[in-house]
């Protein structure tokens, strides 16, 4: 009797050791390499290091929709949709540009401009996206982002919020806004994901934070 009870043990014990790294194998999504040069109660500064990025613009009066489809062009390359027929791993975060300043009527609404991080592996030599899919690519060069923290999912009805509160913390503070009309929502969570979702706020500043923030390009 005692050998099928050892057997069960063991069973029940890889059971939980694969379920452990199988949750740290989701968990383990590239992102863009930062280092944080100042931090706050309710946000920090980021040094961003160069990076790439595959970007969808799109033109509309909701965040939440124009996210949708800029993301379904940007899943269409990743799923194969690119020169190379190859599907490519998921980066986080889902990065959504708002340029209000450039709304022409509110008929047309504002630039909204969903992007994905590219992989460092690829070293700026990623497979060239499907023609129709309308994609273009982004080269950022190392800058400062402030960025603040919130739960819950992203929505047209709380961004503005958000977005206002860091404005509001960033004022009278070491840090210069770049573009008082330009910010960006970044998603990190799955949509079918409900409980622990993880956004942010991001909107590009120089400043002194040690000397280390170049001014933003």
């Amino acid at each position: 009797m005692e050998a099928p009870l050892i057997c069960l043990f063991y069973y029940h014990v890889c059971i939980i050791i694969i379920t452990m790294c199988g949750t740290k194998l989701v968990e383990a999504i590239e992102s863009p390499n930062y280092t944080v040069a100042a931090s706050e109660s309710d946000f920090e500064i980021r040094l961003y290091r160069e990076s790439s990025w595959l970007s969808a613009s799109v033109q509309g009066t909701s965040f939440t929709q124009s996210t949708r489809i800029g993301f379904h062009r940007l899943y269409q390359y990743m799923h194969g949709g690119n020169m190379d027929s190859s599907r490519m791993a998921f980066t986080a975060p889902v990065l959504t540009s708002i340029n209000s300043s450039t709304s022409s009527s509110p008929q047309h609404g504002n630039e909204y401009v969903v992007m994905s991080y590219m992989s460092a592996k690829y070293n700026g030599k990623h497979p060239e996206p499907n023609p129709e899919l309308n994609l273009q690519v982004e080269k950022w060069k190392a800058h400062c982002i402030a960025v603040r923290k919130f739960s819950g999912f992203a929505r047209d009805d709380n961004i503005n919020t958000e977005v206002e509160a860091l404005r509001n913390s960033l004022s009278g503070k070491a840090a210069t806004i770049q573009d008082k009309g330009t910010y960006a929502i970044a998603q990190y969570n799955d949509s079918r994901q409900i409980s622990g979702r993880l956004n942010e706020v991001w909107i590009n500043v120089s400043g002194p934070f040690g000397q280390c923030c170049p001014p933003s390009q």
